[in-house]
């Protein structure tokens, strides 16, 4: 990438790379050497620059512990075999960050601020990148506001900023799921489309109660009526019914606009299966599972990337899915995902960038 930005650049130290157990990557545990940061103040985002990762100091009156003035995105750098550094789709990421900011009234990050700190801290930290296979560079840009003010207002000052860290699997093995009917996550003209932090907050405790009863996540239904499937906690949800791909549609701004939903949805009708984007009935999904009809369902997403469904609990029944094939539609796409997003197909659809 050109550099046309000036980004000072403070190096560490000493760095923990040889303290890292790259071989046992718990998600999220072990945060790469340095991070990227830029100040928004007077209109304009300022002072870019790239320093050692270090707590931040906040002020008890900061605007965002307050008034929750705070959204991220989620996305993954990958090595292939000649160790090049690859990043996958980088460019919708912060388009949607911006869409997000919009909605929470936050200023927006030029591309070119997101898109340089991205490439120069990726270059700077590139030794963190595993080469292992199925294992990636998790990577956090966020945003939030700085004011040391208590009025409720937006904030004038904002804080963007970019770690990292290697991860391994997100979810290690398949996942039991429970609808949920009580709890809502999103509404029509609320925030479910943005990648708020309030969203997650709110979402804590009804996951909670599931995961107590043994289940690893919930399967959100609409705020309104608790009549159709909307999405999971971490990632949006299909379902393969009589050979059809279903996945709710991202029109109502209650559903996150998921890079990896997307990227599947477009390889399943390039390989001709149906496709159908279109909120699924709690009662239809009910009567699948009785008669058999449902043949897969998983969740995509940027940290699970596919994670396979193994029981889904409707109306306090458990049902249990068949066991997936190789051949299964959730294994090929994950497979041909993963070649992609390492380097070993070709991208047929630019959706790599090399750093």
């Amino acid at each position: 990438m050109k550099t046309t930005l000036q980004i000072d650049i403070k190096k560490t130290e000493k760095s923990r790379l040889p303290e890292t157990d790259f071989d046992d990557l718990v998600f999220g545990k072990s945060i790469s050497d340095h991070m990227f940061v830029a100040d928004y103040v007077n209109g304009e985002w300022t002072d870019l620059r790239i320093e050692p990762y270090a707590p931040l100091h906040l002020n008890p009156a900061n605007a965002t512990l307050h008034y929750g003035q705070s959204i991220f995105e989620g996305m993954k750098a990958y090595k292939n075999v000649e160790g090049e550094i690859l990043l996958f789709r980088p460019d919708a990421n912060q388009k949607r960050l911006n869409e997000s900011a919009e909605r929470m009234c936050i200023p927006e990050v030029p591309e070119e601020v997101f898109m340089e700190g991205l490439f120069q801290l990726l270059d700077l930290d590139r030794d963190w990148v595993p080469a292992k296979a199925g294992a990636s560079l998790y990577i956090r840009p966020f945003i939030f506001a700085t004011d040391d003010y208590l009025g409720v207002r937006p904030s004038e000052k904002y804080k963007f900023m970019i770690f990292t860290c290697p991860v391994g699997n997100y979810y290690s093995k398949p996942v039991s799921v429970k609808v949920e009917t009580k709890y809502t996550r999103a509404i029509e003209g609320g925030t479910g489309f943005a990648k708020a932090a309030g969203n997650y907050a709110g979402s804590l405790y009804p996951a909670l109660l599931a995961q107590k009863q043994g289940f690893d996540q919930l399967l959100w239904t609409d705020g309104k009526n608790h009549q159709h499937i909307e999405e999971s906690g971490t990632m949006n949800v299909m379902f393969v019914i009589n050979n059809t791909l279903i996945t709710a549609p991202v029109n109502t701004g209650t559903i996150l606009k998921g890079i990896t939903r997307d990227s599947v949805l477009t390889l399943a009708r390039e390989s001709g299966m149906k496709v159908e984007e279109r909120f699924l009935k709690v009662v239809e999904l009910e009567d699948a599972l009785k008669e058999g009809r449902l043949q897969e369902a998983f969740g995509t997403g940027t940290a699970a990337t596919i994670a396979h469904i193994a029981k889904i609990n409707v109306n306090g029944k458990d049902y249990t899915l068949p066991e997936k094939t190789d051949n299964a539609f959730s294994n090929q796409v994950l497979r041909k995902l993963d070649a992609i997003k390492y380097g070993l197909e070709e991208d047929t659809h630019e959706w790599i960038q090399k750093v």
